[in-house]
């Protein structure tokens, strides 16, 4: 794709919240949870998952996460009105402002260029999800990359990409586990391309995933590091992280 609505290489200090909500979900849990921890490096900015970091959101286990999105939406304090609905007994606790920075209307691409973690508790996601402002119905997802570090060797890396309905009744869910000659902790390009006649998710360029499932309404995008519960936490293995280089936005509706 040669024409980008929107490019950020994260070149330094201050994030770019013009663009970033540097939150995971912030509406279902507390700010000490949900908030980023991150770091600027030559050529990117790297996502951190350090040792004293509190999990997300504890009725839900002891994940914790490092996150950048491009939207937010959820209602009044107490309500169960909120966007990725994804927990256990979701009620809002954090009240936010609604915002939609970025989340094309009905179709559009976007390309990541990243370094995940090779760390078997980690995984970097890549994805696209309904904003959900425009009712609770849309609020399917892209998985445009899911790359678990326990399947990422210098040889190969497994990357999930498709689709998941979440509260979507017109969607089936449809993931696939790609296996690719590639080390994914090398900056590599993960892409998709969605409108009205379905969805591309491409790496470096390949096409690994197509559908002609149509997700129809805004999607946000959304850039993580999630730690998984492995039992005790040494702080001589902290912190993890993965490295987001380049982030490449395009509006096509």
């Amino acid at each position: 794709m040669s024409t980008w609505d929107r490019i950020d290489r994260f070149e330094g200090d201050p994030l770019d919240t013009s663009l970033w909500v540097p939150d995971y979900l912030p509406h279902w849990t507390t700010p000490e949870r949900s908030g980023a921890r991150y770091r600027f490096v030559g050529g990117g900015i790297e996502l951190l998952i350090e040792h004293d970091q509190h999990a997300w959101r504890p009725e839900d286990g002891d994940f914790r996460v490092s996150h950048l999105q491009t939207g937010e939406f959820a209602g009044p304090l107490g309500s169960a009105v909120g966007q990725h609905r994804i927990g256990r007994d979701l009620r809002v606790v954090t009240e936010r402002t609604m915002r939609r920075l970025w989340a094309p209307p009905r179709a559009g691409a976007v390309e990541v260029v990243a370094s995940a973690s090779a760390d078997p508790t980690c995984m970097l996601g890549i994805w696209l999800v309904g904003h959900e402002s425009t009712g609770p119905d849309d609020s399917g997802e892209i998985c445009v990359a899911e790359v678990f570090g326990d399947k990422v060797t210098a040889a190969s890396s497994v990357i999930r990409a498709g689709i998941k309905a979440h509260h979507d009744p017109r969607l089936v869910s449809d993931l696939r586990d790609v296996v690719l000659a590639m080390d994914a902790t090398e900056p590599h390009t993960y892409g998709a391309a969605w409108d009205s006649e379905g969805v591309r998710i491409s790496v470096d360029g390949v096409e690994i995933y197509g559908t002609d499932q149509v997700l129809g309404y805004p999607l946000q995008l959304m850039l993580d590091l999630w730690e998984f519960p492995h039992g005790r936490r040494d702080p001589a293995g902290y912190p993890k992280s993965a490295v987001i280089r380049e982030v490449r936005l395009r509006t096509d509706d």
